[in-house]
């Protein structure tokens, strides 16, 4: 029987257009975060939005506002994947993400003064965020159901790192057209994200849903043949049909004899610990956001401008260069995310992050002549948070949570991410204003309050299937302990092991208890 295709693709090339269509996903996030940091302090934006123009209290919260409705708008759109994302699939709502995408950019462009150009442009900018944010929920999902366990990690770092590389797209852009002399200045770059949209679009429409949704909606047979496209194999091979077996055993041991998942679900515990699986994933997108990562991100060029007192245009080749930097560091994830683990990656990033936040407080509060070190500091921390807390946040969530919850939990974690980006995009230029360096001490303090919560509560995944991940948690509550440390102590399973576990795990009643059940699940065939 032949292999089935995709595109005319199968096995490890479909897998890399899969991978493809993420990171555009993923770089239209990165260039929708980054164009307004060049625009919002450009004459022509200006010139059509006076309340953004000035330096004093009043139009630095002005700024922060248009910049920051674009995270509500994102914070909506993971709310609207969580309630209606699994119903859709991931494929369908990737789609209507980028359309609405498309709306909303269309909807900012063809704002013009003297007609509530500023109300329509802060609606486009939330329509563009419910796209984006419906995005942001459901693409990391759909890239971990169709990875391998060995590679997951790297295929979704490199997708989350495209984050940075759509960052440096929007900040080159915005340098080249700050030289042009009418509206245009900040029309075409934010109209450019429409090209990223349409390729987004079409890769959805070309390659398959995920085979775990399939799955988990009584589709068995094109679940079979997604699946064996995916390995290179025909729908008969017993390596192929012993993956859709041990995706049925997992979906069983953590939802029970129903047969629909419903919101609930994310909030039980058992066996399945939906809830403090979907907590350790919220918590790191949260983490994420208050280390200060969009201060820097949208604010580059301001900062540089107003805390550094810097020309525009020197703050905007510097603001260039740092996403430069941001996007070359995501280099170094690709080879540490499976050598080192997600811990390390979590621990080291916090400590760099946080010292780099203090070098910058340092440097300001000497004065003018330390202002070289601030800027210092602002490169070290783009380039340590681009090698360890850009890409973890958008692969942890989706690894820890089970088939059954992961839509809805990616989408609360997600949500998470976007109510503290707007909350840390709307109040930086406001404290930039009145409290200057301080600033950056309070993001420093925040990096080393992370490390404590990291270091007990959050387990390694690294190299382990998504279904393996559910036998650890499982294993976790029967035997009362840590899952830091069962995680820790228990070997890489083969897909027979997981499969055995799965069953003993399966058997036992669903209550806690103190010792070893005694089933070696770790090597059981």
């Amino acid at each position: 029987m032949a292999t089935p295709t995709y595109g005319g693709l199968s096995d490890s090339k479909l897998r890399v257009a899969i991978t493809t269509t993420a990171t555009i996903g993923f770089l239209l996030f990165g260039y929708d975060q980054g164009v307004m940091s060049g625009i919002i302090t450009g004459e022509r934006f200006n010139d059509e939005f006076p309340d953004t123009k000035g330096n004093d209290s009043y139009h630095a919260t002005m700024q922060g506002t248009v910049t920051s409705v674009y995270e509500l708008g994102c914070f909506a759109g993971a709310l609207a994947a969580l309630m209606w994302g699994e119903r859709l699939g991931r494929c369908k709502s990737i789609i209507i993400g980028a359309v609405i995408m498309i709306l909303g950019t269309l909807i900012q462009i063809t704002a013009f003064r003297g007609k509530h150009e500023l109300a329509q442009f802060i609606i486009g900018r939330i329509v563009t965020g419910l796209g984006n944010g419906a995005n942001t929920s459901t693409i990391p999902v759909w890239q971990a159901e169709c990875s391998k366990s060995h590679n997951r990690g790297l295929l979704i770092c490199i997708e989350a790192g495209m984050i940075a590389v759509g960052t440096v797209i929007a900040y080159w852009l915005d340098f080249g057209m700050s030289f042009v002399n009418d509206s245009s200045q900040w029309r075409f770059p934010i109209a450019f994200q429409i090209v990223f949209a349409i390729l987004l679009i079409a890769g959805a429409n070309i390659f398959p849903e995920s085979p775990r949704w399939l799955l988990n909606h009584g589709r068995e047979e094109e679940a079979v043949r997604v699946l064996a496209a995916l390995n290179g194999t025909s729908t008969d091979d017993e390596e192929t049909n012993r993956e859709k077996r041990v995706i049925l055993e997992s979906i069983q041991i953590v939802s029970g004899a129903e047969k629909n998942s419903g919101f609930k679900d994310v909030f039980s515990n058992g066996k399945g610990q939906h809830l403090r699986r979907m907590l350790i994933g919220a918590s790191s997108q949260m983490f994420q956001q208050l280390g200060g990562c969009n201060a820097v991100i949208y604010y580059c060029p301001v900062l540089f401008e107003e805390s550094l007192k810097l020309s525009r245009r020197m703050s905007l080749i510097l603001g260039g260069v740092n996403a430069t930097m941001y996007a070359m560091s995501t280099l170094i994830s690709f080879f540490a995310i499976e050598r080192k683990g997600r811990r390390f990656l979590f621990l080291a990033g916090s400590f760099g992050q946080a010292l780099a936040m203090f070098i910058t407080m340092i440097c300001l509060v000497v004065g003018a002549r330390a202002a070289k070190g601030a800027a210092v500091g602002l490169f070290l921390y783009i380039i340590v948070f681009g090698c360890t807390w850009l890409e973890l946040p958008w692969l942890y969530p989706a690894e820890l949570s089970p088939l059954r919850t992961r839509t809805r939990a990616n989408a609360l974690s997600t949500s998470t991410n976007w109510i503290f980006n707007f909350l840390i995009v709307q109040i930086t230029p406001t404290m930039i204003a009145n409290i200057g360096w301080a600033t950056y001490l309070v993001f420093g303090v925040m990096n080393l309050m992370f490390i404590p919560f990291i270091y007990f509560f959050y387990p390694e995944t690294a190299g382990r299937s998504l279904e393996e991940i559910d036998v650890l948690f499982g294993k976790a509550y029967t035997e009362n302990k840590s899952i830091v440390k069962v995680a820790k102590e228990t070997p890489h399973m083969s897909p027979l092991a997981v499969e055995a576990a799965t069953q003993a795990l399966e058997a036992m009643e669903d209550r806690p208890i103190a010792v070893s059940t005694g089933v070696d699940v770790e090597n059981k065939v």
